[in-house]
């Protein structure tokens, strides 16, 4: 796949032309126009010529290429550099995660992709078509690059809440098991994940809307709060899910240990019960010569019944107390 996705200069919100790489310093000159280009996972040596054409910073260009960074936006002089997780559910029903790197200067937006598989042309094919929007610069792009993944992560979380509410029904209408608290561990590794991709993204679009940017102009910042509402409702919807899985886990729990004391109580109520007929042999096999009803003719009989009665009532009692 190629590492440079795409690469254009736009100028009243309208794409000039494609350009590479190496022209990118000349179209810089001119501040009536700005750069989007696009990379996905590029190489350490595409990132040196993209600092040295653009004139990045050192340790932006060092976290873009490890990309192991939690979200966050750091300020280089006239530039940002803003880290994004992305999110998708994988064909095996697993959540993945990747990330988006963000350089935006004066006149200019790199974004480099690592991880997810979802492109970002349709954002691009979009904004083309708003040439008065386009028109605002290169803030507007990442607007609606973060917008678009943001909005990601709602069928993401939706899902998660389909697949809690399929535990709670497991754990109210089915037998307690291990499987059922296996999976609520594995939803609530799911959602931790995706709360730590989300919450930093509160200060990110806080620091966006309030604090000027040289890079943004501010007439784009005012469109950050709308993300941030978005990200503001996500937070809140994976907190309300991790707290519902909580209080299912305790559920369960409480499930299963009602379940091993009805366990305990059926032992501790036939242990009672043959308890008896026990105790009646053991009496009568004692080595004592005057054993009442020993020498009666039907003393077998009656001590017999007698057993069978006792038995008989315990199971009576235990049975209507719940124990059997």
């Amino acid at each position: 796949m190629n590492e440079i996705v795409n690469c254009a200069a736009y100028s009243d919100g309208r794409r000039i032309r494609d350009i590479q790489l190496e022209d990118v310093h000349e179209v810089l000159k001119n501040p009536d126009q700005f750069v989007w280009m696009g990379l996905f996972e590029p190489s350490e040596e595409i990132l040196d010529k993209v600092q040295l054409e653009f004139c990045l910073h050192d340790l932006a260009i060092e976290d873009a290429h490890k990309a192991h960074q939690r979200p966050k936006l750091e300020v280089y002089g006239d530039s940002i550099f803003i880290v994004l997780r992305t999110v998708q559910r994988g064909l095996s029903g697993n959540t993945e995660f990747g990330e988006t790197h963000f350089f935006v200067g004066p006149n200019f937006i790199v974004i480099v992709r690592h991880g997810s598989n979802v492109p970002y042309t349709e954002v691009r094919s979009r904004c083309e078509t708003m040439p008065e929007m386009m028109g605002k610069g290169q803030g507007y792009v990442l607007y609606s690059v973060m917008d678009f993944i943001v909005d990601r992560y709602f069928p993401v979380v939706d899902e998660l809440e389909q697949q809690l509410e399929e535990i709670e029904a497991k754990v109210f209408k089915e037998k307690p098991s291990r499987e059922t608290t296996e999976q609520i561990y594995q939803l609530k590794r799911d959602l931790l994940e995706v709360k730590r991709a989300v919450s930093p993204l509160i200060d990110v679009c806080n620091r966006l809307m309030r604090f000027e940017m040289k890079s943004i102009s501010p007439e784009i910042q005012a469109y950050f709060r709308d993300i941030y509402d978005h990200v503001m409702r996500i937070n809140e919807m994976v907190d309300n899910t991790r707290e519902l899985l909580n209080t299912a886990l305790e559920a369960n729990f409480s499930l299963i240990s009602i379940s091993q004391s009805d366990v305990s109580k059926k032992f501790a109520g036939w242990a009672a019960i043959f308890a008896v007929p026990t105790m009646v042999a053991g009496f009568y096999g004692m080595n004592f010569r005057f054993i009442p009803q020993s020498e009666m003719h039907y003393g077998f009989y009656i001590v017999l019944l007698g057993t069978v009665l006792a038995c008989s009532s315990l199971y009576y009692i235990f049975r209507r107390s719940g124990w059997l």
